[in-house]
């Protein structure tokens, strides 16, 4: 397993136009590992992952990748060491799979030359892992949603990245979906060494799959490390305003939250 180039920000401060939404942030991402950033709704989760992958411009600070000024890398360049999965990317109409994943691609091509041997094997192998190679001539707007997600996954795996950073992978997936996405990414990170960071919702599956968490809140950073060091129910108070009680997933072994609601649980239900 090769070791991924060093991925860290340091004082960064980020937002869109004068408003101001994450404030001096440091990170510093595990190599090898899978991350996953957490926090309440527009605490700053997907700002901090776009500006780590430099479609917003830090009003501060720096991003430093393999010793580098982020801002400083040629962008084909920064495209074949880190690949983004947007949330809810726009699908081109009429698009095929394998069209969409080839693109893929875009990072070790030039304008002189189309898909060489290497590009076709990268698509190839992508959709494989993914497993959806029987659909690689459907037209994209054909598939289910667990499907297109599993394409779009597959585009940013054809790009070959050592780091691999994803919006909200599994958004309006239901529950089946979601665990065969996250155990897709989780078999990637273990056999390629992929680095990834991921933006999710819910707490017990970014315990369940995470290495190392990040909790985000009002755009600062509060807390970091394993899902067992840090997810605490003072925590989940803090980050969510969540009144629960924390025990141990009987199937992962990892932190579990169990939401303590406004009412008793029925005892009158047969």
């Amino acid at each position: 397993m090769k070791q991924t180039p060093l991925f860290s920000a340091s004082n960064v401060v980020a937002g869109y136009d004068k408003n101001i939404i994450i404030n001096n942030i440091d990170v510093v991402i595990p190599s090898n590992k899978i991350s996953v950033i957490i926090g309440a709704n527009a605490c700053g989760k997907s700002t901090l992952l776009k500006t780590l992958a430099r479609l917003i411009k830090p009003v501060s600070g720096e991003i430093i990748l393999d010793g580098k000024q982020i801002s400083e890398i040629p962008p084909k360049q920064l495209a074949r060491v880190l690949g983004l999965l947007p949330q809810s990317p726009v699908v081109p109409e009429g698009i095929t799979v394998s069209d969409l994943v080839s693109r893929g691609r875009y990072p070790y091509q030039n304008f002189l030359k189309g898909m060489g041997k290497k590009d076709y094997e990268a698509v190839e192998e992508a959709l494989e892992i993914m497993g959806i190679t029987e659909l690689a001539n459907r037209s994209v707007d054909e598939l289910s949603g667990g499907q297109r997600q599993r394409v779009w996954i597959a585009m940013a795996l054809a790009q070959q990245t050592d780091i691999l950073l994803l919006d909200e992978p599994t958004t309006f997936l239901d529950i089946t979906y979601q665990i065969e996405i996250l155990d897709l990414l989780t078999d990637l990170n273990r056999k390629r060494g992929t680095t990834i960071v991921m933006v999710l919702h819910d707490i017990n599956l970014s315990a369940r799959y995470a290495d190392y968490i990040f909790a985000v809140q009002k755009g600062s950073l509060i807390s970091k490390g394993a899902p067992s060091e840090i997810i605490t129910e003072d925590l989940m108070k803090q980050v969510f305003g969540l009144d629960c009680s924390v025990i141990q997933d009987p199937v992962s072994g990892s932190p579990f939250i169990v939401p303590k609601g406004r009412y008793h649980v029925r005892t009158d239900i047969v």
